[in-house]
């Protein structure tokens, strides 16, 4: 049976299947009502892992999810990302992770989320202008004054992961990962030997009809939709994994969160596994 759990940090338990943020509007008005009444249903359906960023809205999302859910219940864990700003020549979104913008990205989060700590903060992208040991150094100072619980990084390499460890524990890892695109494998497999969180983003995206029809078919044997199927796998894949789908429905938001339920046999297991030799 398919853990539904996972300590990250080996101390933080969530419910493995999370919600990710990134798709709730949150300019005013009917969507944003509608955002706040999703946020909330998440956590009422279990939901422990909420993922959310900066770069949604420029702090909007997170300020949406305090709207929605503070004071938080107990074991709910909302987790930001810094480190992308509007520090372009023209005022456009870049990779920003001098230290003093990381610094002021984790106060404004801090206030925008209504809390002391933010439990577990990545960083969003690794800025190539600014050297590695400055960007994750910073969040290791931040965390010494308890601002930060647990860092994590977002879309690294093996090597990049491995250079970060030699800073600071990193407690997770957000890279893109879904059935049908496994590009970031190996630093899966990092992080499983590590016993780092995995959260792959975009965890549902479709390939050639062909991956797309196999998927269609398993969903029928199961009596599931393909894009429980996709969540299903990942959960099954590694113990690690921590999938965090984001939809601005609610229908969808309860689909998703039914694939936890799934029991895929190792025949489905290994037609899903062997989907990448066809697409």
């Amino acid at each position: 049976m398919t853990s539904t759990a996972f300590c990250i940090g080996g101390d933080l338990e969530v419910r493995r299947l999370g919600f990710g943020a990134m798709h709730l509007p949150t300019e005013p008005g009917p969507d944003r009502e509608t955002s706040l009444a999703v946020a909330r249903r998440a956590v009422e359906l279990g939901v422990t892992l909420i993922d959310t960023a900066y770069l949604y809205g420029g702090g909007a999302s997170e300020e949406l999810l305090a709207e929605a859910l503070h004071p938080y219940p107990d074991g709910l864990l909302i987790t930001t990302k810094v480190g992308v700003a509007r520090s372009g020549p023209s005022g456009e979104w870049r990779l920003d992770g001098r230290p003093a913008v990381l610094r002021e990205q984790v106060e404004q989060a801090l206030r925008r989320l209504r809390v002391e700590r933010i439990e577990l903060l990545q960083l969003h992208r690794i800025d190539p202008e600014t050297p590695l040991a400055d960007q994750v150094g910073t969040l290791r100072d931040l965390r010494a004054e308890g601002k930060i619980g647990r860092i994590g990084l977002s879309e690294v390499t093996v090597d990049e992961l491995n250079r970060a460890r030699e800073i600071v524990d990193i407690a997770s890892v957000q890279n893109r990962y879904n059935l049908l695109d496994r590009e970031h494998e190996p630093v899966l497999a990092a992080c499983e030997a590590a016993g780092i969180a995995f959260l792959p983003w975009r965890p549902v995206a479709w390939g050639t009809s062909g991956a797309k029809a196999e998927v269609a078919s398993v969903a029928t044997e199961l009596d599931a939709t393909p894009t429980q199927i996709a969540l299903a796998w990942l959960l099954d894949h590694s113990p690690v994994i921590l999938p965090i789908p984001g939809t601005a429905r609610i229908d969808h938001l309860e689909e998703n969160l039914a694939a936890e339920r799934l029991a895929m046999t190792p025949a489905h297991r290994d037609r899903l596994d062997r989907l990448l030799e066809v697409a």
